[in-house]
């Protein structure tokens, strides 16, 4: 089991250390960060008011186990920043369970009910995590990244937050 916290200066070193490469930033950050990742571009991205940030900490030890965040803009709540730090815990329900925590979150502190967040086409253990939790693929919206010489494909996903809570 898993709680967020409000994401601190004090736990900036935990995420700068997890995000090993370039490679590794794009998919944890997308293009807003450039590698090696700083306290001072932490610092310009949570300075934005319509960010949230949180620390996913496991309730049995206190540790850190991943990070994630919310970003509001024009009436749509985006779901992004989404890491397990340790790679020996994805694929266990963490992220299922992190996403659903930040569902929460939307609907009993946010008027916005339109969810959406964007996923690299080729993360599909990340793809079946959110479609477990209710999203769908939005084929009217994707990205393109430039990283390290390669063209990665962003796709968005979407889900309404009502129709969620009436489901859960």
């Amino acid at each position: 089991m898993i709680r967020l916290e409000n994401f601190e200066k004090k736990d900036y070193s935990e995420l700068i250390d997890s995000v090993k490469n370039a490679k590794a930033l794009m998919q944890f950050g997308g293009p807003e960060f450039t590698f090696p990742l700083t306290e001072s571009q932490i610092d310009k991205t949570l300075s934005d008011e319509n960010r949230v940030a949180f620390r996913v900490v496991n309730i049995s030890n206190g540790s850190t186990i991943g990070h994630c965040e919310i970003y509001f803009y024009d009436g749509f709540a985006k779901l992004g920043r989404i890491l397990i730090m340790d790679e020996n815990q994805r694929g266990k329900g963490i992220g299922e369970q992190m996403v659903t925590l930040l569902l929460q979150y939307i609907f009993e502190n946010r008027k916005e009910r339109n969810i959406e967040l964007n996923v690299f086409d080729f993360n599909v253990g990340a793809q079946k995590c959110y479609e477990k939790v209710g999203f769908i693929l939005n084929p009217d919206k994707k990205y393109l990244r430039e990283v390290d010489g390669e063209t990665w494909t962003a796709l968005n996903m979407v889900l309404n937050l009502e129709e969620w809570k009436n489901k859960n």
